[in-house]
């Protein structure tokens, strides 16, 4: 008798982790845009250390252990046929291809400024994207951070640490950076921005121009609506959280007024037998936190359940942000509780591959 198969729609981050804890128990295909994981995460280190990013954080899918079992295929999703189960994409090479399943796994994630776009990649396309980023903020003698989060706070904290000559400021439009981590995160890395000499502009909101695309670093002028005089500098990331789900090959009504997906407490798609979504994509709660709660292998339980009859967990979610913020630093790296306390972990280097490679992916060729 053979196996379900699961259709995991987007191998970042989430859909990574849920494609490797299924693929033990049901025959897993994974359908991704992008050549490996490239992750959306530490946004600073990647723009001012892309070496040392890449080798954690942009890894072939080959190279996974624990995707031995899974066939990936590369391909842009372009519609789905819920009655049929099946899905139609389109591969690098233009041809039209079709994929069944079972069960489909919706982690699509989102598109987000200049660092996270959907768009079909090579190897060669995404390390020639990567150092382009990095030489137009290496040749740049002033930086513009626009936003509060945690990508807006961690850009302009590396770029600092990187380059400690360049002139860098952070505007954002409360009174506070971080609003979703605990009060205490802000405190804490503000202190240290004030030491770098980055900055702090609080109260200022970006007018954002009408032909803004958000797909790269600008050098215009930046206007406030907020009253202040414009403001200039060689290079500007526009970090403000401008995501747009990657959810233009799904049918509207699996999708909520901002065009994430609709979905339960246990991860299911309302009205879509078979179907579940996880990550940035789906609608789980304002902060879509199970992208970060580790909800990868609560759904890999549910999915197994709903296919032999178990009973399925509900997804709790987190009510703030937490995890690291500026990425490793001097080889710690530092991660902040839900309540705010900063836990350091030294010697990153070496416990990387024992905590991440082997822990959490399961086994990474070198």
């Amino acid at each position: 008798m053979s196996r379900p198969r699961v259709l995991v729609a987007g191998l970042g981050d989430t859909g990574l982790l849920t494609a490797i804890h299924l693929a033990k128990h049901v025959d897993v295909v994974g359908i991704s845009a992008k050549p490996g994981l490239v992750s959306g995460q530490e946004l600073g280190m990647r723009l001012s250390r892309p070496g040392e990013w890449a080798r954690d954080y942009w890894v072939p899918f080959e190279r996974f252990h624990r995707l031995n079992s899974v066939r990936t295929v590369h391909g842009s999703l372009t519609s789905v046929d819920l009655d049929a189960r099946r899905v139609h994409l389109i591969a690098p090479d233009g041809v039209e291809a079709t994929e069944s399943y079972d069960a489909l796994v919706i982690s699509t994630g989102v598109s987000n400024g200049f660092w996270r776009r959907p768009e079909l990649q090579t190897p060669d396309q995404v390390d020639a994207m990567l150092a382009a980023d990095h030489a137009r903020l290496a040749g740049a003698d002033s930086v513009i951070v626009l936003g509060g989060g945690a990508a807006a706070v961690s850009t302009a904290f590396n770029i600092a640490t990187t380059w400690p000559d360049k002139q860098v400021d952070l505007y954002f439009p409360g009174e506070q950076a971080l609003p979703h981590h605990h009060p205490r995160v802000w405190r804490t890395l503000r202190a240290r921005l004030d030491r770098l000499r980055v900055g702090l502009h609080p109260g200022h909101r970006a007018i954002i121009p009408n032909d803004f695309t958000g797909d790269e670093i600008t050098s215009d002028p930046v206007e406030w609506s907020t009253g202040q005089p414009k403001t200039k500098a060689a290079a500007v990331l526009w970090t403000i959280g401008r995501t747009t789900p990657n959810t233009a090959w799904l049918p509207r009504e699996l999708l909520d007024d901002a065009g994430f997906v609709k979905v339960d407490q246990y991860l299911r798609v309302p009205g879509a037998s078979g179907v579940y979504a996880i990550g940035d994509v789906a609608a789980t709660d304002p902060l879509r936190t199970s992208a970060r709660s580790r909800a990868d292998s609560l759904l890999a339980h549910n999915i197994r359940a709903d296919l032999t009859g178990g009973a399925p967990k509900p997804f709790t979610p987190a009510r703030r942000r937490w995890g690291s913020v500026v990425g490793t630093q001097h080889n710690t790296l530092e991660i902040f509780t839900p309540t705010g306390r900063a836990i350091p972990i030294p010697a990153w280097s070496r416990l990387q591959p024992f905590i991440v490679r082997r822990g959490i992916y399961g086994g990474i060729r070198p």
